[in-house]
């Protein structure tokens, strides 16, 4: 069988941590035939480490001259909308970390390409793969809890300057991206994955501090603006009673809240749709909470701790080759980041406002 070749743009951390040292478990599908990073030092070391026969410095060169017949895109949040146009213009199919762009206009023109060109365009977060994600669907399938018409998230960010992060923070913290961005996502699309889609929004969104300075590492002593919001509360209407609450922020040490619950007339699930490690809760009306930990039943093994990202690229590959019809859709994070809009216009102006895809 033809390998399909790969091409990665953008090897920070995540592309170090999540990716790249998970690519053996798709090179009998795949090969990674170049890499573009701003960086040329590190360019040189993940070639080097990974066996990958070309680097750029520059994405545009790559796209120009690669054979790559799709490129993951793991940029900085700011720049995922320019770049993901430019791969889909050059006739690649794409995966793109979140968000894939910076408005769900610009992301609905994307999926429009997308189609236009019969290319596959699938975006992060990929949790709906994970293993927790796919056992907790069964669960709510099933009704072991029954109807739900309660709900939380919590993407939890940490407030900054965060401890043993040593690459510089700077794009974070930029007017499109912040912790709703980085990780709020998590949660809405969690939630719009188990209750479908958002129909109103409340919310109050503000940006409680203006900069801070980097305490460690190379980066040591750099002070970065805080241009994004990095306080926000949602409330999200599913409609038929169903009503949820997200946070995300950048103003809390730490919680011991759990990451998503789902309240259910006959019980609760608290888990963590992220960290492949972490157990399921669960409590059943008149019995006590159930704790079931990884393997999850029915579901297949893969990385056994962190975020299984690579389960996004496994998915690609899949559609490319015709195996299954894509399920880490553009119209979902469309929608996702119509949700994110409607809570700034909410914040804005004091009242609920609508949010159906």
């Amino acid at each position: 069988m033809t390998k399909i070749k790969l091409a990665l743009l953008g090897c920070g951390d995540v592309a170090q941590r999540d990716y790249l040292p998970e690519f053996h478990r798709v090179a009998d599908r795949a090969e990674l035939v170049a890499v573009c990073t701003r960086s040329a030092t590190r360019m040189q070391e993940v070639m080097r480490r990974y066996a990958i026969p070309h680097g750029y410095t520059d994405y545009r060169r790559m796209l120009a001259e690669s054979e790559a017949d799709a490129v993951i895109n793991l940029t900085p949040i700011p720049l995922h909308q320019e770049i993901n146009l430019a791969i889909l213009e050059s006739g690649r199919h794409l995966f793109s970390e979140k968000p894939v762009a910076s408005s769900s206009r610009a992301a609905k023109q994307l999926a429009e390409l997308a189609e236009a060109r019969s290319l596959h365009a699938l975006c992060a977060p990929s949790i709906r793969l994970f293993p927790q994600m796919q056992y907790v669907a069964r669960l709510v399938k099933e009704g072991a809890i029954g109807p739900i018409y309660s709900a939380r998230g919590y993407g939890h960010w940490g407030v900054p300057p965060w401890p043993g992060y040593f690459s510089d923070p700077t794009p974070f913290f930029a007017a499109d991206a912040g912790p709703m961005m980085d990780m709020g996502v998590y949660p809405l699309h969690a939630l719009t994955a188990l209750l479908g889609p958002v129909r109103r929004v409340a919310a109050m969104v503000t940006k409680v501090q203006e900069s801070f300075t980097v305490a460690e590492g190379p980066h040591a002593g750099l002070r970065v603006p805080i241009e994004a919001p990095d306080h926000w509360q949602l409330l999200l209407d599913f409609g038929g009673g169903c009503i949820a609450n997200v946070a995300a922020n950048a103003v809390v040490v730490a919680t011991r809240c759990p990451p998503l619950e789902l309240h259910g007339l006959s019980g609760t699930i608290a888990f963590d749709p992220i960290y492949v490690q972490q157990p399921v809760e669960v409590l059943s009306r008149g019995y006590d909470w159930r704790t079931v930990a990884p393997p999850f039943p029915n579901t297949n093994p893969g990385r056994s701790a962190g975020p299984d990202h690579i389960l996004g690229v496994m998915h690609l590959l899949d559609c490319i080759e015709g195996r299954c019809s894509p399920q880490l859709t553009i119209d979902q994070a469309a929608h996702v980041l119509r949700v994110i809009e409607a809570a700034v216009e909410s914040s804005r102006t004091g009242h609920m406002v609508e949010s159906n895809p």
